[in-house]
């Protein structure tokens, strides 16, 4: 039953100042009036999310503060602590967040949708959004040793076998590594804990459980350790296995505070319950004096042994080696570089069993945005068949009216689409199969036209896309020239497809819709050009120069529809460079608050596309920005250099990482190939091999080469062309540019130019 005819809004604004608050619908119009006038205020999926996080920083809030002689998460310890860089004060806030410490890495096996992830002090949380488990050592003398209090601590990815993340603490006197991965056993995931403690004194490993992840309280409401000590039970939902009975056991409950002031009590507890959803327990192990212990624990990540929550999963799990056999290789003297290169090709696997996520965590969900970023980081990886498999998710969340839906009032979905799916098209010269493409195709590119403006006025934004919400990042609802940008491409993309399936007719309206795009944009900039008295682009028509304008830079990188050095680009980067970067990173001030890897590398892209050797320094930031695990959080804290907004492990910034390589040894300019713009000059010094490849291009596949010697440098390449390229444009920074013709295979470069 529907009740339109209620006045809602009167009855809303009655109850609310008889109990003394606001007019909220008052105060909900000035909101509004701080952008631009839209069909959706905020995406709903923003909101829900929004609303989600907030809830369980509520939840902290009436916990942590209250307790803080509890053992809590790194990011709890830190963040509470007032002689800490990473001090938060409380006040009036009414949510307690990660706002620090977003950093975490997934463990997992491809193609396995479960991704559980380790903090940087070793706190593993299995499921997701769930519980946690902690490992301690405590002696009989009341010394402890607490990896989450401890301002220091090692920690590292394994990639040589599987992907692990080690973790070691120690003191004077305690020595404590765990080593966490996923392995599988009969076709089944499990979450593997190894522990190897150590002490000089009498003392006991602790494994904990613990009723929090790393974005705060995660509710446990019963536990129980089986009758033989090897097993515990939480939530009669999952199970957690020791392979030696545990020589003692404690719990605790809220009202009785946590289990840590518990583990020296004379009795022992072998189940718990808690109203509250705050229980904690604890496995202790006998630590003989200089004797190491190891202990094996087990989690299964696919409870089997309950049918009903047996998930069907439609790609088999995968071992690495074999997921990896088609990886484009990278060598470099930078074994750091490298590494991050490597780690970041297993983040977007790790994200792509299926669907494509942009993160394990926080953002395990499907945007069209990050999807096309992550799956042309996978082009660029040579692991096609992993992105075909993305694609071929994209059209289920397509509407009837052609919108590719995956946040309402995000106007560039559809150009993503489109643009990636052409990628996929140049590289491959097909389209993923088992689905007609050209349909979806045709319905993607004349949404976009119907969506546009009308052309017949004099506003700023006659003709472009309507203001939405677009980015989250660039501010609130606008004209955003990012919308244009990507519909502009997705339009010419579309074209190409109306001509490989022989639509002549869609082929001319989508190509003249994109040139009439085109010019209402360059009409617009040209108008505001000369209301800021500047080339550069801001965010939208009607917004002053801000970080937002970083957006505007799409026109360069990725879609290349400015030249390299068109005049409106490179001022916007300026721009940027001198009022938006903090320490050679790039600030958003907007929403992130911190310093962002992938937009510093947006930046480092135009300026290697420009030939300006200014993207050195970013390069090296970003590098210098990723966690000891290799890992990116979407936006980093420039005091503790930990994650301060969104998931602590980006899968969009390792895609752009492996794009902005990719780039550095080849990238396509039009119609021909450039070669090694992006080779950095202290790569040259070792007088060791530098390679990459095999690498999708629009024009084929290459294997690049580059053998520095004292006297000259040789680039070499092999190549399987499927359609040649005009040229070949050889281009090493500090070194006079070669062009060549695509039937050559090497060059020789000898006249180096002053280094600057």
């Amino acid at each position: 039953m529907r009740f339109n005819w209620l006045p809602w809004k009167y009855i809303i604004r009655v109850v609310a100042r008889a109990h003394g608050f606001l007019d909220p619908i008052a105060l909900l119009g000035h909101i509004s009036r701080f952008s631009q006038p839209s069909e959706v205020a905020e995406p709903i999926e923003l909101l829900r999310a929004g609303v989600v996080f907030h809830a369980r920083g509520l939840i902290n809030s009436r916990v942590i503060q209250h307790n803080l002689d509890w053992v809590w998460p790194y990011w709890i310890e830190r963040q509470f602590d007032p002689t800490d860089d990473a001090f938060v004060p409380r006040a009036f806030s009414l949510t307690h967040v990660n706002l620090t410490h977003r950093n975490w890495t997934a463990i997992g096996i491809p193609n396995c949708e479960e991704l559980p992830i380790m903090d940087p002090r070793g706190l593993l949380t299995p499921f997701w959004d769930k519980w946690s488990l902690d490992t301690w050592i405590v002696t009989n003398e009341d010394s402890a040793l607490l990896p989450s209090r401890m301002s220091t601590g090692e920690q590292k990815l394994d990639i040589h076998e599987g992907l692990a993340v080690v973790t070691q603490a120690n003191n004077n006197d305690l020595s404590l590594i765990t080593r966490a991965e996923v392995s599988a056993k009969n076709h089944q995931p499990i979450c593997c804990l190894t522990v190897e403690a150590c002490s000089k004194v009498d003392a006991w490993l602790v494994i904990s459980l613990r009723p929090y992840n790393p974005e705060g309280i995660s509710f446990i409401y019963d536990i129980e350790f089986s009758q033989d000590r090897k097993k515990l039970s939480v939530d009669e939902t999952s199970t957690i296995i020791f392979d030696h009975p545990v020589d003692r056991c404690h719990a605790s409950t809220y009202r009785k505070g946590d289990v840590y002031i518990h583990l020296h009590d004379t009795s022992e507890q072998f189940n718990a319950h808690c109203d509250v959803g705050m229980v904690t327990a604890a496995a202790l192990f006998e630590l003989q004096p200089n004797q190491p212990r190891k202990v094996h624990v087990h989690i299964p990540l696919e409870k089997a042994y309950a049918k009903s929550t047996i998930r069907k999963r439609k790609l088999p799990l995968t071992p690495w080696d074999n997921c990896l056999q088609t990886k484009c290789q990278l060598n470099i003297p930078d074994k750091n570089i490298q590494q991050l290169y490597e780690i970041a090709v297993r983040t977007i696997i790790l994200c792509s069993p299926g669907e494509v996520y942009p993160g394990p965590y926080t953002y395990k969900r499907f945007w069209y945005r990050d999807a096309a970023f992550i799956v042309y980081g996978l082009l660029c990886a040579g692991l096609v068949d992993r992105a075909e498999q993305a694609l071929l998710h994209f059209p289920k969340y397509q509407d009837r009216s052609g919108y590719f839906h995956s946040q309402q009032g995000e106007w560039d979905s559809n150009g993503e689409v489109l643009w990636i799916l052409k990628h996929f098209h140049e590289f491959t010269k097909r389209l993923p199969e088992g689905i007609d493409w050209w349909p979806i195709i045709q319905r993607g590119a004349n949404w976009i036209i119907k969506k546009r403006l009308p052309e017949d006025n004099s506003s700023l934004h006659a003709g472009l896309l309507p203001a939405g919400f677009s980015a989250e990042h660039l501010g609130p609802n606008d004209f955003y020239y990012w919308d244009d940008f990507w519909s502009i491409a997705g339009l010419k993309a579309a074209a190409r497809f109306a001509k490989f399936f022989g639509k002549e007719k869609a082929q001319n309206k989508f190509q003249d819709v994109s040139i009439s795009l085109s010019n209402s944009v360059n009409k617009s900039l040209n108008q505001v050009a000369n209301r800021i008295d500047r080339a550069a682009m801001p965010a939208s028509p009607h917004r002053r120069m801000d970080a937002g304008a970083i957006g505007s830079l799409a026109a360069g990188y990725p879609l290349q529809i400015f030249s390299a050095r068109d005049a409106r680009l490179l001022d916007t980067t300026d721009f940027l460079l001198e009022h938006c970067f903090v320490d050679d990173g790039f600030f958003q001030d907007m929403i992130h608050s911190g310093i962002n890897p992938y937009l510093t590398l947006h930046v480092a892209q135009v300026l290697l596309r420009a030939g300006d050797r200014r993207f050195i320094k970013l390069i090296n930031k970003v590098a210098k920005l990723a966690s000891p695990t290799g890992q990116w959080p979407e936006a980093v804290h420039p005091r503790t250099f930990g994650g301060c907004m969104g998931d602590g492990q980006h899968a969009w910034a390792a895609a752009e990482w492996i794009i902005m390589l990719r780039n550095c040894f080849v990238r396509e300019e039009g119609n021909y190939l450039i070669l090694c713009a992006g080779i950095l000059p202290q790569w040259l010094d070792k007088d060791e091999d530098l390679y990459f490849g095999p690498a999708y291009t629009s024009f084929g596949k290459i294997k690049i080469c580059v053998k520095p010697k004292t006297d000259k440098i040789t680039v070499s390449w092999e190549c399987i062309w499927q359609q040649r390229p005009t040229k070949i444009v050889v281009q090493l920074l500090e070194y006079s540019p070669v062009t060549t013709s695509p039937s050559s295979n090497s060059v020789e470069l000898f006249q180096a130019k002053n280094k600057s």
